[in-house]
């Protein structure tokens, strides 16, 4: 797992620096995600593998200055763009790995993760730990602001039915793992699964 992680880490601090300038017009599908999560004043929310912070603003307006936003993120370098684009004005930024969450059970409203399944080494169990910190009822929003199809064009590839955000895989993998698929899109435009804690 420590090599994985290394990978991940390796990966995104290499393109630290200029993953925002890569990705300029994301904001409002961001904001969109954000407002279908649902999130009430004075809420927590965690920001799953945040990158650069650009979802903690959307987050903070939600749950307003009384609630709690948490920017969490392997990557070193991320975080310090985040710091640079005064990100940290709209939430903690922690440096953690999302499946050893340092936080209490159960204390989390939702958490919103963006383009964080594919990064997870483990993605059962990264999505156990997040079930672990939220409470029952609580919600997740998986999302990327491209859909599947764009995304595999993007790369180079064909879309493939073994993806993990395949609806018939993400359905049972967030059934094991604490979760109920409440509402799935996959549109050129977007990908945005939400998900409700069960238990």
């Amino acid at each position: 797992m420590a090599d994985d992680h290394t990978h991940v880490q390796d990966f995104f601090a290499a393109r630290a620096a200029g993953w925002d300038t890569r990705f300029p017009d994301d904001g409002p599908a961001y904001a969109a995600a954000v407002r279908e999560l649902g999130l009430r004043s004075g809420g927590t929310v965690i920001d799953a593998g945040c990158g650069t912070g650009r979802a903690l603003p959307a987050l903070r307006g939600a749950v307003g200055p009384g609630g709690t936003v948490i920017g969490a993120d392997l990557t070193r370098e991320m975080l310090d763009a985040a710091l640079l684009a005064g990100r940290e004005a709209c939430g903690a930024l922690l440096l953690t790995d999302v499946a050893r969450l340092p936080l209490r059970t159960s204390t989390v409203d939702a958490v919103f993760a963006a383009g964080l399944l594919s990064h997870l080494p483990d993605p059962g169990q990264g999505l156990l730990e997040l079930a672990r910190v939220v409470r029952p009822g609580g919600r997740l929003a998986l999302f990327h602001p491209i859909g599947r199809a764009a995304l595999a064009a993007r790369h180079g590839r064909l879309l493939s039915d073994d993806d993990l955000r395949a609806e018939p895989r993400l359905t049972p993998l967030l059934a094991a793992t604490g979760w109920r698929l409440d509402a799935y899109t996959d549109e050129d435009s977007r990908f945005l699964a939400l998900a409700v804690r069960t238990g």
